[in-house]
């Protein structure tokens, strides 16, 4: 009994075991302590990940940097730009990923060695502006936009904290000059600084850009353009050979269809390379179409003979006196090309008589006249897709001696595109079209068109234009294609130089119908300060440069605009004309 009660107490006099002797215990290589030392270690982790889990969220919601790294990148994101289309689905201008280099100056200990390393894989940057950005307290500023892929893993292999990188999009334009001032650019931020780019931002994208929304350009639909790329290659081929050859300052032309107003190609030389537009912002670059002004010469004689024959007060059988030079007050006009006598209207505009056309306007007077020029789009700025578009200097006082010069294109000078608008109309049946560089159909371009002519006077300007290129008399024949059935105007206006006409100083333009008995396009070809050469017998006007390259463009670009050659000429193609015994059409 004393011994069982002495072991009992020695069992109740036991001394406790403390947490360490329970680890120790939990630990021994007991199988039947495994599931609790499982237990134990997961709670430690869980624990452990939780603190940095925490911390880094902790981090993300506080750090400015963080901030406003994921701002720069959003706001990157939603600079996508959507593809812009030719008429027929070819690129003109797309995105493409790059990346850019950015940094964290608050997050860059050592700001010199830091400097001395990116400027030795990147020696285009200026170590000084390098210094000078990562010494600020900004949590971000942009090192190099759009790198290679080299210089990106040379920059990678640095190791530099607080270095990174953003994709960002970089607009390409893959055919180089083609269609530059339709197209205009985007700077790096990619935003549109001028044409298309520029109107594509008008549209809405920038407003989405502004509010943040993350698009990509797969998101956005294309921009199909009326431009066809094939036409505007062969249009700025033509060109460029007949710049050389003719020796001209700058030239320009256009194509533009007459039923649907759609500018089908458009050049202005020199022009510039949209992917380094370093070059555009030179004054000799300019879209000499849309932004340029010019007395246009005699093809303005042909707005004035529609006024006449459409206002009534004369017919296409009205003769004109050209026998002497007309005189107002202490001022003559004479004719170029002087024929001394009386004139029919289809005459007066293939000799191209300045008398007969003054005398036309006077007919009609000066209210008229204006009246007639506002209707058909010549007092006011022609507003298209481009936002680049010149105001036409018209004369603050407008007598009747402007009414007389302006009559064959001289003392109002408007947009070359302007021109091309009214002659479209002159031919198409008599309606004004807006033109347009976005590709549409017929339908919709008489929604907003307006009939501004009788289609009677549309007839006789188609006549008078296909006469003047296959009469032997007429400016228009060095651009009579066999084949085309081509009708056209030439015009010859001295530049306005310091406040004078310079006598040798000329500012060229042609005008063609393409075919002439059914216009299908008008083409307009213009040549700045063009010279006599070898073949041009020392004469620099529009019949011996302008005319015979717009013949070489129709020539190369008429089977791509769908309209082959016709070797037999059309029967009847002026029946009114024939029926009125028109001069010329026996």
């Amino acid at each position: 009994m004393q011994k069982f009660d002495s072991d009992l107490l020695g069992q109740n006099a036991a001394p406790k075991r403390g947490v360490l002797s329970y680890v120790r215990e939990l630990f021994r290589l007991r199988v039947d302590k495994s599931m609790s030392r499982v237990g134990f270690t997961a709670l430690c982790f869980a624990g452990l990940f939780s603190v940095i889990g925490g911390r880094l969220v902790y981090l993300a919601m506080t750090s400015d940097t963080s901030s406003e790294v994921r701002r720069a990148a959003s706001s990157e994101i939603s600079a996508a730009r959507p593809d812009i289309v030719d008429r027929n689905g070819n690129i003109l201008a797309t995105d493409v990923r790059m990346v850019s280099v950015f940094a964290e100056p608050r997050n860059i200990i050592d700001k010199d060695e830091a400097v001395e390393l990116l400027t030795a894989v990147l020696p285009d940057l200026d170590a000084t502006d390098l210094r000078n950005k990562l010494g600020t307290k900004k949590g971000f500023v942009w090192i190099k936009r759009e790198i290679t892929p080299r210089q990106q893993a040379e920059v990678h292999r640095l190791g530099i904290p607080g270095v990174g990188f953003l994709p960002e999009n970089k607009r390409v334009y893959p055919n180089a000059e083609a269609a530059a001032h339709v197209l205009g650019f985007a700077n790096v931020d990619n935003v549109g600084i001028a044409g298309m780019e520029k109107y594509i931002d008008s549209q809405g994208l920038q407003d989405l850009n502004g509010a943040g929304f993350a698009i990509s350009a797969a998101d956005l639909r294309p921009v199909q353009l009326s431009i066809d790329l094939r036409v505007q290659h062969a249009l700025r081929d033509e060109l460029v050979k007949g710049m050389a050859k003719f020796k001209a300052k700058a030239t320009a032309g256009a194509i533009m269809d007459v039923s649907t107003g759609e500018i089908v190609a458009l050049v202005s030389l020199p022009d510039f390379d949209p992917n380094n537009p370093v070059d555009a912002l030179e004054s000799d670059r300019i879209n000499r179409i849309n932004v340029g002004v010019f007395e246009m010469g005699s093809t303005f004689k042909a707005l004035t003979t529609a006024m006449a024959l459409d206002s009534g007060k004369f017919n296409i059988n009205s003769t004109l006196d050209a026998r002497s030079g007309l005189r107002y007050g202490k001022f003559t006009i004479g004719d170029y090309h002087a024929t001394h006598r009386v004139l029919t209207v289809p005459e007066v505009f293939i000799h191209s008589s300045n008398i007969g056309t003054a005398r036309m306007a006077l007919g009609i007077g000066v209210e008229g006249h204006k009246a007639f020029l506002r209707k058909m789009g010549q007092l006011t700025r022609l507003k298209t897709e481009l936002p680049e578009n010149a105001e036409p200097i018209v004369p603050p006082r407008w007598g009747e001696l402007n009414t007389m010069t302006i009559a064959f294109g001289h003392g109002l000078a408007v947009a070359p595109l302007q021109a091309l608008m009214a002659v479209g109309a002159l031919v198409n049946g008599g309606t004004l079209i807006t033109p347009t560089f976005l590709k549409r159909d017929e339908a919709a371009a008489r929604q907003t068109a307006m009939q501004v002519l009788k289609p009677e006077t549309s007839e006789a300007l188609r006549y008078v234009m296909r006469l003047n290129a296959s009469n032997p008399a007429g400016s228009a024949s060095t651009a009579a294609i066999a084949g085309f059935f081509v009708g056209g105007k030439t015009g010859t206006a001295e530049k306005v130089i310091n406040g004078r006409y310079s006598k040798n100083k000329n500012f060229t333009t042609f005008t063609a119908i393409l075919p002439a008995d059914k216009p299908k396009y008008v083409f307009l070809t213009i040549m700045d300060e063009p010279q006599a050469v070898e073949g041009t017998y020392g004469f620099s006007t529009a019949g011996w440069n302008a005319g015979p390259v717009t013949g070489n463009i129709i020539e190369r670009v008429a089977p791509l605009l769908g309209v082959p050659p016709r070797f037999e000429p059309p029967s009847q193609p002026f029946p009114l004309m024939s029926r009125l015994g028109a001069w010329g059409t026996k």
